[in-house]
């Protein structure tokens, strides 16, 4: 036996789940995401999502609403004829009779331990917050902000210089495993559920343009944690001094030596924080590819001394 999958998700992320899903032998019946982006000068061309065009590899029917609030629930559940509804990362409200609309219901896959991290930034917060571990979740959908109940969870320890993107890419997969596992579970009718605890509840909110800034007053861990949790998008930045370029960082690991914060210390690109350093190893000059450390010496002059702002 096999389900019938209504999925919707529309970033890289979700794109893992879908293959898996297709390749274990379920029919997705209908694949939502949002709809193309306009790209190009002019933006007169239009960017398909990840998952669309995987979808359309696979050529399964997609759909791109602009919004499901005006949707009819029941039209949409029948018009398909699946038996359940797989989300992950959509980027659009579920009203509840939507959530509710599917005979086995609507299960997403969530990229932290909840109740820690519900919300739109789990993997960039999880790693700017020093967390020492992380993991994906399958849950049940209800109307709430990723309150629902737990069907499956994979745990895995966040290493010490990892990047958000390192992070997205090991739980997208291993998200993916977890979902077709939970689907299977589905199909037996052995899927147990588990109430979220009330206790630990953190929200992992939409990283804002004003958090991406570097700022070197802080201690080095928490300068470290930052850079590496917007790495590689939106990313953390800096500008030297007197120049106002902004230049992303995208990896760092532990300097050494001390001095006054932002401060080159050394010709290996370590920069002093409140306390200790970070040492930049890859780095992005806007418009530019980005490059390592040393490459980015080479053509760029950062003299010990050097104010990083």
């Amino acid at each position: 036996m096999s389900l019938r999958i209504v999925f919707m998700g529309t970033p890289d992320f979700a794109v893992p789940t879908l293959i898996e899903i297709v390749e274990r032998g379920h029919e997705v019946v209908a694949v939502y995401t949002r709809a193309p982006k306009p790209a190009g000068r002019r933006g007169l061309d239009l960017t398909p999502s990840p998952v669309e065009r995987e979808a359309r590899r696979f050529a399964l029917p997609v759909l791109t609403p602009m919004s499901l609030r005006s949707a009819d629930p029941e039209s949409i559940a029948r018009s398909h004829g699946a038996d359940v509804a797989v989300i992950v990362a959509y980027g659009l409200i579920l009203p509840k009779p939507i959530v509710e609309a599917w005979p086995l219901g609507a299960f997403n896959l969530h990229a932290s331990l909840l109740p820690r991290w519900r919300g739109a930034a789990p993997i960039n917060r999880a790693i700017m917050a020093g967390d020492a571990e992380t993991g994906v979740m399958v849950m049940r959908m209800e109307e709430g902000l990723d309150t629902g109940p737990v069907a499956m969870a994979e745990r895995v320890p966040i290493a010490s210089d990892a990047t958000a993107g390192d992070l997205h890419d090991r739980l997208a997969r291993l998200g993916a495993d977890l979902m077709v596992r939970a689907l299977g579970a589905i199909e037996r009718g052995s899927l147990t559920l588990t109430p979220q605890p009330e206790a630990g509840v953190t929200y992992a909110h939409k990283i804002g343009k004003d958090e991406t800034r570097i700022n070197w007053m802080l201690p080095w861990q928490e300068v470290h944690d930052h850079i590496r949790g917007l790495s590689p998008f939106p990313g953390a930045w800096f500008e030297i001094a007197g120049e106002g370029t902004r230049i992303k960082v995208l990896r760092t690991t532990k300097g050494e030596g001390t001095g006054v914060p932002g401060t080159v210390l050394d010709d290996r690109l370590s920069v002093a924080c409140a306390d200790g350093a970070v040492r930049i190893l890859e780095l992005q000059r806007a418009g530019r590819q980005a490059m390592k450390a040393n490459e980015f010496l080479r053509g760029t002059t950062v003299a010990v001394g050097t104010r990083l702002g």
